[in-house]
């Protein structure tokens, strides 16, 4: 079975002839923003090329965690812990959310000494995380041997189930009167005067005076036909979901070797912690300059390979009319085919760590595309040059979890209101105004 399987949502018939906002992006990001938005009494369409959270929003780990953040994005993940904690009552449905801790693992003193420092990202905010010993850990762990000088661990940090959250904030939208529209790809965006009047989807149109882009993977290649540079490249991680097991940690773990968290079915999510598979593309020259600095200082990480999506992708068109079909109707889901040599080392390493796994039996196997800016931080962010068109996109792997806060912030200048965090950081004109690309390693 390719990809998880995902709560479905199945999309409204008719498309409204006009609303207020036009979110394009049916993931986390999208849905929340969606929410947000109408909840304070906007009328919103939600735009879905395929399905509600099929891409990364449904494939990533299903951690919400504070711990390890950018510092640039912690303000915003705080908000974000605090949206999570009220979420299931708020959405009226079952979103596999807890606070079950997660541990990051030190394997060296220098990276118990790094993760002690990052705890100063934390000190204006009363938020448990702490160093364990290793002594701490094995107790936290029972029946592990992972050999340790420590962990950083945050009791506030938790989980959610991917493929329930997004189809529940959807819905939750669709309650309060959003349109969720699904199979509905937008071609493009209709200006008068350079500001937003409309969308063209593949169904129609619907006139509207602001739209939000939360495409995710495919965000650069929408912004490209409106004629705006948003530097992003795709970056390939793959996961293994075991059938339920009993008696491994309640708690996620972190460690170079393996990442794990327990999933709601008493099952477990398992892939490598560290390495990603980064595939060559015609993007990659594009944005190379971009995205230098993030290669020279996550090279370890980084698994570089040329191969056949060069060439799927060099035939996707970077301009198209908006009376014929576009790229985002070609390919519904971006479905990447998981590299099993990397999961089955994650699993490996575990099995070693904690004897327990190695009665794991694996139940199903896949890929994501996670969409990285080259700072690894997202834009959420008005553009100067169309009034009224918004970004919010390029979490680097980190948008599940700040998924909620990030759809508040996005309505928050959609709708004028003083920011919830400062949106300094997310500006999407920081990669042309000067502004030195800042790469905060290890985030």
């Amino acid at each position: 079975m390719p990809g998880p399987y995902v709560v479905p949502v199945f999309g409204d018939a008719e498309l409204p002839k006009k609303v207020d906002v036009v979110v394009i992006g049916g993931g986390i990001i999208g849905c929340s923003t969606a929410l947000e938005l109408v909840e304070r009494g906007l009328s919103v369409a939600l735009c879905e090329k395929g399905g509600i959270g099929h891409e990364q929003s449904s494939r990533n780990w299903g951690w919400v965690r504070i711990t390890r953040r950018d510092p640039r994005e912690v303000p915003l993940m705080a908000e974000a812990l605090r949206i999570w904690s009220g979420l299931g009552e708020r959405t009226g449905r079952d979103l596999g959310y807890t606070q079950s801790g997660i541990a990051f693992a030190c394997a060296t003193d220098k990276e118990y000494d790094d993760h002690e420092r990052w705890l100063d990202a934390l000190k204006d905010y009363q938020i448990d995380s702490r160093m364990l010993s290793a002594a701490e850990f094995a107790q936290m762990t029972p029946g592990g041997r992972m050999d340790v000088k420590g962990a950083l661990y945050t009791s506030v940090d938790g989980r959610a189930e991917p493929q329930k959250a997004a189809p529940a904030i959807a819905e939750a939208a669709r309650d309060r009167g959003a349109h969720i529209l699904t199979e509905c790809a937008v071609r493009g965006i209709e200006t008068s005067a350079g500001a937003v009047s409309g969308v063209v989807t593949e169904r129609g149109e619907i006139a509207c005076e602001q739209v939000v882009l939360a495409g995710g993977a495919w965000s650069s290649l929408f912004a490209r036909n409106t004629g705006l540079r948003l530097p992003q490249l795709k970056v390939k991680n793959s996961v293994i979901r075991t059938k339920p097991l009993e008696g491994g940690p309640d708690c996620a773990i972190w460690s170079e070797h393996f990442s794990i968290r327990k999933r709601q079915d008493g099952g477990y999510t398992i892939a490598d912690g560290f390495r990603n598979i980064v595939d060559i593309v015609p993007d990659s020259f594009r944005y190379m300059r971009d995205f230098l600095p993030a290669l020279g200082a996550e090279w370890k990480s980084l698994m570089l390979r040329f191969g056949g999506r060069f060439y799927d992708e060099a035939r996707i068109p970077n301009r198209w009319r908006m009376d014929e079909a576009s790229p985002f109707e070609y390919c519904r889901v971006l479905d990447p085919k998981p590299a099993f040599s990397l999961q089955d080392k994650a699993l490996d390493n575990l099995r070693r760590a904690f004897p327990v796994f190695e009665k794991a039996e694996i139940a199903q196997r896949w890929a994501g595309a996670i969409d990285v800016t080259p700072d690894a931080i997202p834009v959420i962010s008005g553009v100067d040059t169309i009034a009224g068109f918004y970004l919010a996109t390029g979490f680097s792997g980190h948008g599940f979890g700040i998924g909620p806060a990030a759809g508040k912030l996005a309505a928050d200048l959609v709708t004028g209101r003083p920011p919830v965090v400062d949106p300094t950081p997310y500006r999407f004109n920081r990669f042309t105004d000067g502004t030195k690309i800042e790469i905060i390693s290890g985030f």
